[in-house]
Formats: C-alpha cells, sequence, structure tokens
C-alpha cells in the first residue's frame, strides 16, 4: 500500500505506484484539468511522475507561482517550436523564464523582422490550440550528443557537453519538436492560453561578446486571457510613468554619454533628493545614528582584506598613483569599520549605529544601464550598526519598525519581507552562518512578520533580509535591506572589551532604508507619475496673474509664501492664463494660484489644483495654512 500526504494532512492511499495526474484525478475532475505539475517530497515534478513509495504531494495549478513559472517554461518551448516550423535553419539555444515572462535565443542567417515576430505568435496559437501532449525522456549524454549534431542544433550539443558525463539528459518532446531540459512542462499545449511576443533583441551566445550575436526573443505567459490583458494594461501605464521621460518633461536631471550611467542632478531634482536626504537624517539622528563621512577612494590592500576584491572585483574601478593601487568605493563597510576601529570600544558602547549617505560606483554593464534604476554613480542611504550577539534581535526588530515608517512616509504600505540564506561564492565557516541565519529567522519571528525564504540569495559574507515595495500599479521593488555580518569585523580587526574583560569580535549590521537615492527617485516619480507629493514636489506652488495689473500682486503673494518657506514661483509671463495653467499642469505643481483684479483687491487668490480641481477664493492666510498642514503631515495625496 502506497500512501500520498496532502498539504491539508489527508492522505490517499494507493495500491502500488501512481502518477501525480492520478492522485489529482482522484482527488477530482476538476483538480485532474487543472493540473499542470506537483511537488513530490519538496521537488517540483511533471504530472506524469511515478510516486513509487510514500510521499508528500502537493498538486499545482495556474495559480501557484510554480504553476506561472511552468506555463512560462513551456510557452518559451512552443516558441521555439514554432520558430524550427516556420524557419528550419534557426538554431534553438536556451530559453528561461524570466520576470513577467520569458525568452528565447535564436541563431538564424537573417534578423528577424516584426512581421516574422507576427507569424511565430500566430503559429503558436495554432500549436496550442491543437494540445499536443507535452513528453519526458531520458537519454544518455553520449547518444544526446549525437541526436542534436544530427538534427544540426550545434549549440544544444555543446550545452549537453557541459554537463557532467554520468548525468543522463532530460528531453521534452511536443509534435515533431524535442528539446532539452530540466523541466517540468505543462502535460499539454492545450495549458497555454494566454501569451505574447512582446520584442526582438540582440544577446551573445552564453554572454560573451567574442561569441556569436543570437537573436533573443521575448515573450510573456499569463494562465489566462484576463490576466494577459491586465499586465498589458500595466506596462502601458507603465511606459506612461517611465521616470526617465518625466525626468526630462520635469526638469529633473539627464544623462549623457561623456558619463555613462551617471547622473546630472538639475535644480529641480536636487530640491526632491534634498528633501528626502533631510527628511533621513533628521529621523537617524533621533533613532540615535551617528552620521559619518568616509573617502571615495581607497587602498586595494584594504578591499582584499575585507574580501571585497576576491569576491567583488569585476564590479570595482580602480586607479593607480605613485605605484600604489586603489579602488573607489563600491560600498561603504570597510570605511566604516576604520572609524569603528578608532579608539577602545566598550559592550558599552554598543550598539553604535553610524550612518552615511555614501557615494558608491559600480562598473556596471552599460547594456544593464537603465536611467536612475541601474546607474554606475549612486549614492546609498547606508548604516551599519556595531552590536553584541545578544543586541541581534533588538536592532533588527528595531530596523523594521523604522523601515515601515520610513515607507508608510513616501506612501507605500505593500511590504514583502525575504530572508536569503548563504549563497554559493562566500566568505565565512559554516558554523558562523548557521549563526547568522538563526539569529534573523528569530528576530523576524520575534518581530511576527510574514517573510519568506530565499536559498542561496544572501551576500558573500552573510544572510540578508529583503525588504521589497510594491507601487501604485502592482510591481514589487526590493529597496530596503539589513544583512547580518560575522566575517568583516573579523576580518578587519574590530574588537569591543565585553563585561568580562575579554576581547570579542563584534556583530556587523549592514543595513539601508532606500537602497541607493538615485534608483528610490526613480521609484517615486513612477509611483506618482510625475505628482510628487506636496512636501517632496520641487515646487510647491505657482501664482498665476491674469493680467500685467496684478503682476505686483502675484510677485507679493509668491514672496510672501517663500518667506514662510515654502517652495513657490511666480509665473508674470504675457501670456493667456489658459497657457500657464496648460503650462503648469504638466509640470505636476500641486497648486495653481490664479490671481486677478478680485483677488488682487481682496488680497485672495484662487486656488486650482494640477488634479484640475478648483478650490475656489482663499485668503493668503487660509491657504498658507493647507499648505502648511499638507507638508507637516506628509500627505501624500
Amino acid at each position: 500500500m502506497l500512501v500520498v500526504t496532502l498539504p491539508d494532512g489527508a492522505t490517499k492511499s494507493f495500491d502500488g505506484p501512481v502518477t501525480v495526474l492520478q492522485v489529482a484525478q482522484s482527488i477530482g475532475a476538476g483538480l485532474a484539468r487543472a493540473a499542470l505539475g506537483g511537488r513530490v517530497n519538496g521537488h517540483l515534478v511533471d504530472t506524469a511522475t511515478e510516486i513509487t513509495a510514500n510521499a508528500s504531494l502537493s498538486i499545482i495549478t495556474a495559480r501557484d507561482a510554480e504553476g506561472l513559472e511552468i506555463i512560462r517554461h513551456s510557452t518559451a518551448h512552443l516558441l521555439a517550436q514554432a520558430v524550427k516550423a516556420l524557419f528550419p535553419t534557426a538554431q534553438v539555444t536556451i530559453g528561461p523564464v524570466i520576470e513577467d515572462g520569458f525568452f528565447y535565443d535564436f541563431s538564424f542567417e537573417r534578423p528577424f523582422t516584426p512581421d516574422d515576430l507576427e507569424r511565430i505568435e500566430r503559429h503558436m496559437m495554432e500549436l496550442a490550440t491543437t494540445d499536443q501532449p507535452v513528453t519526458r525522456t531520458l537519454l544518455a549524454r553520449p547518444a544526446a550528443i549525437e541526436y542534436f549534431r544530427g538534427i544540426g542544433e550545434q549549440f544544444k550539443a555543446e550545452i549537453i557537453e557541459s554537463i557532467p558525463s554520468d548525468e543522463d539528459i532530460s528531453l521534452y518532446s511536443q509534435g515533431d519538436f524535442i528539446d532539452l531540459c530540466r523541466g517540468p512542462h505543462v502535460p499539454s499545449t492545450g495549458h497555454l492560453r494566454a501569451f505574447k511576443l512582446m520584442k526582438i533583441a540582440g544577446a551573445y551566445w552564453r554572454g560573451d561578446s567574442r561569441n556569436e550575436m543570437l537573436q533573443r526573443i521575448y515573450g510573456t505567459a499569463w494562465p489566462d486571457q484576463k490576466a494577459l490583458a491586465a499586465y498589458l494594461l500595466r506596462l502601458e501605464e507603465a511606459e506612461k510613468r517611465d521616470h526617465r521621460r518625466l525626468g526630462r518633461q520635469l526638469d529633473l536631471f539627464h544623462f549623457q554619454e561623456e558619463a555613462p550611467g551617471m547622473v546630472f542632478w538639475h535644480p529641480r531634482g536636487w530640491i526632491v533628493w534634498q528633501q528626502i536626504e533631510r527628511y533621513l537624517r533628521a529621523l537617524l539622528e533621533r533613532k540615535g545614528y551617528q552620521e559619518v563621512r568616509c573617502p571615495l577612494i581607497l587602498d586595494a590592500n584594504l578591499w582584499r582584506q575585507s574580501g571585497h576584491w576576491e569576491n567583488f572585483h569585476e564590479s570595482m574601478f580602480t586607479t593607480e598613483s605613485e605605484s600604489r593601487e586603489y579602488a573607489v568605493k563600491p560600498m561603504n563597510c570597510p570605511g566604516h569599520v576604520q572609524i569603528y576601529n578608532q579608539g577602545i570600544k566598550s559592550y558599552r558602547d554598543l550598539p553604535l549605529r553610524l550612518a552615511e549617505f555614501g557615494a558608491c560606483h559600480r562598473n556596471e554593464p552599460s547594456g544593464a544601464l537603465h536611467g536612475l534604476m541601474r546607474v554606475r554613480a549612486f549614492t546609498q542611504d547606508d548604516g551599519h550598526i556595531f552590536c553584541t550577539e545578544e543586541q541581534i534581535q533588538g536592532e533588527v526588530t528595531s530596523f523594521i519598525d523604522l523601515l515601515q515608517e520610513v515607507y508608510h512616509d513616501f506612501g507605500f504600505e505593500d511590504l514583502q519581507i525575504k530572508l536569503s540564506t548563504r549563497p554559493a561564492k562566500r566568505v565565512g565557516s559554516e558554523e558562523t552562518w548557521d549563526k547568522a541565519e538563526s539569529a534573523l529567522r528569530l528576530a523576524l519571528d520575534e518581530r511576527g512578520v510574514q517573510w519568506e525564504l530565499q536559498p542561496g540569495e544572501g551576500a558573500f559574507y552573510g544572510p540578508k533580509v529583503e525588504f521589497s515595495l510594491r507601487d501604485s500599479i502592482g510591481r514589487v521593488w526590493q529597496c530596503g535591506t539589513i544583512q547580518l555580518d560575522f566575517s568583516m569585523p573579523e576580518r578587519l580587526g574590530a574588537q569591543y572589551v565585553a563585561s568580562d574583560n575579554a576581547r570579542r569580535t563584534p556583530v556587523m549590521l549592514h543595513r539601508a532604508i532606500l537602497g541607493s537615492m538615485e534608483r528610490f527617485i526613480g521609484i517615486l516619480i513612477e509611483h506618482f507619475s510625475g505628482y510628487l507629493p506636496v512636501w517632496l514636489a520641487p515646487c510647491q506652488a505657482v501664482v498665476l496673474n491674469i493680467s500685467e495689473r496684478q503682476a505686483i500682486y502675484a510677485a507679493d503673494v509668491a514672496e510672501i509664501l517663500q518667506n514662510q518657506g515654502f517652495r513657490v514661483e511666480s509665473d508674470l509671463r504675457n501670456e493667456k492664463i489658459g497657457l500657464k495653467i496648460r503650462d503648469h499642469t504638466l509640470q505636476r505643481a500641486p497648486f495653481l494660484l490664479i490671481v486677478g483684479d478680485r483677488e488682487a483687491e481682496n488680497n485672495t487668490v484662487a486656488v486650482r489644483t494640477r488634479r484640475g480641481e478648483d478650490l475656489g477664493a482663499m485668503s493668503l492666510e487660509a491657504f498658507t495654512r493647507t499648505l502648511g498642514e499638507l507638508v507637516a503631515v506628509r500627505s501624500n495625496t
């Protein structure tokens, strides 16, 4: 008798081996039709996989994250099948799942065109409609190499040659198309109902510019047409909110070829930056942080000692002076340890919280640069907490509280938390990693927050907790982090005198709230579609005169508000008031204060919002009070 245990604890008994699909059929016909795969004893498998011993089983459907990944992976294979049918001389290479979709790289003698993309998508639809079964077979490595070479798929043969010789090769077939893949995949192509090909790009084979340039076709796939339509609508909305376009329109910043990946901040953009920095600086001071400043360039030997040279060297800018090698700092932590090391520290001095708006540089690939979101020069709202092991939980809990307060003030309420554990490339002993990961787990559990595990995604020096925000159109941005480091303080000689007079190494918590100032401002611009909250807006109100007769009064109103600390401008151009209103509405100024003869005579302003709402006439005192309240409470409306 074979027993299968389901997620709710219920069990199913069978006389002998049984497939995942047969278990689903025993539960209900609806579940069997929806089943895309299964998780057997924690391992993701096809529905045709046979269970031969007692096991736990979760049936995977399109409602599950794993189900959506299976759909996207299978749609990538459907794309390759369609390309091979329409362009038989094309060679297939790799086709992984990516965020919101998939891609597949092809080698072909001519560039694919938009018309080709339409033909390919139509044929994919036809193949899906035929509901072809998708089956898995295993082949010995030499036989698999011979098969793919025999059909002219040299790239697939090269991939198989890199697989260990003692491993069997997993192949998936649908119709007359066979592909190399670990799987799992949908039971049949009929499960692929909602997809769209998005664009064509170039990509070097194995990411090496010395290799052949391939053609990469990107696509997206979803469980149903409704989800696909919603995604395409989000893309359309994201295009409208693109911070690069709005940055130009609102005169906030620009980029140019002479400084790739480095921002030229304009006066309006720098005002936004300064408001954020002032807000954080005041908050951190209240939370017991001391602000510091470290050199931008440090001797390469310090980076070797810290472990960054070995693990991060390819991303560092380097320079030389007087036969001495230096690196432009990609992060701030080694500098903060140098500050900690000045003078003897006692356990009574801990926790010691250091903060820095630290300018960093990383040599990101030019193809990866993307406006403010991916740059080479950036400023971290960085901080490092030196503490004892006993203080870890309290410091992590306090940081989570701080983080939630900041995100709330910036208009983000949906927070996702993930714990990232040890990566393959790391420093430190396994015992140290066990201790560090356990400490973060305990802190999260004691705080009572929901969190997910990300195995293998930690930093090279320690595990970390990542905090992600969901913006107004549903996109998720990873911003905050707190990383637990037992290694670097020891490598750089940090110590404190414990209560028993013994010398001990402090624990170092690396933490950031926003991540980088540049990227966070980009997120804010897109989250608010350029309509920044009043307290952040570079210009909070504009005074517009209707005719030359009110010019002096309009200038006086602007000066009065400026003297009260508000960011106010006046537009005294000899233009029609409708044109002025339109211009400043496009500039997203929160309030437009219109003054004509009546307002000048009554010492009032006619208040209009950037959304077109007419708030009517107000005394200057009343408007000042309204504006002051919105700024004071950091209103995000």
